[in-house]
């Protein structure tokens, strides 16, 4: 298969960045199952279009002079499905990252832990305000984001998509830009067992 040029993703999208690990380990991880290899564009066609496909990513160079393996799908935004970063983490003796964002309903999320210890956590829930997690201090990228040093009912809160991709871009990379670059192989297509 011809790996050809790879399409971004990540507007009204989840995704998970692993750091320093392979895409069959990252789909085991999740306890999904191999459905094959496929072409970027047919990849990220099913992962936006269905609610149980999950594509994963060739390592990916990014943040910190890592390599980062990107999950994405809407099987990641799903109400049944919860995600336990700190827990993959462990489990991958690596770094994991979570990133949510869909701008109808101003959702947008952020999570990492690194050797199954959580680092930090951020949800919002624009179309109401609220602040649905808060967990660790804002780094530099969330500060530059426009979020606050610290969090309690009287701080005002605005995020936005861009600030999420801001965010993956410092800790690991931003999916946006990978439209058109070359791809360094296909993508792995998994399903929830």
């Amino acid at each position: 298969m011809t790996a050809g040029a790879m399409v971004g993703f990540g507007t009204k999208q989840a995704w998970l960045a692993v750091r320093d690990a392979e895409p069959g380990q990252v789909l085991t991880a999740l306890g999904l199952r191999d459905l094959g290899s496929v072409s970027w564009r047919d990849g990220i066609d099913l992962a936006y279009l269905t609610d149980d496909r999950v594509a994963i990513t060739p390592p990916l160079p990014g943040a910190a002079g890592a390599s980062w393996v990107l999950a994405t799908g809407r099987w990641l935004l799903r109400p049944g499905t919860v995600v336990d970063v700190p827990g993959l983490s462990g489990r991958l003796g690596t770094e994991v990252q979570f990133f949510a964002s869909h701008r109808v309903t101003e959702l947008h999320r952020w999570q990492r832990a690194v050797d199954g210890q959580p680092v930090r956590a951020f949800g919002y829930v624009g179309q109401t305000g609220e602040v649905t997690s808060w967990f660790g201090e804002p780094d530099a990228a969330e500060r530059s984001a426009g979020l606050p040093p610290t969090f309690d009912e009287e701080t005002t809160v605005l995020v936005t998509e861009r600030d999420v991709l801001a965010v993956a871009s410092a800790w690991s990379l931003d999916p946006t830009q990978l439209d058109g670059r070359p791809a360094p192989g296909p993508l792995l297509i998994g399903a929830p067992a």
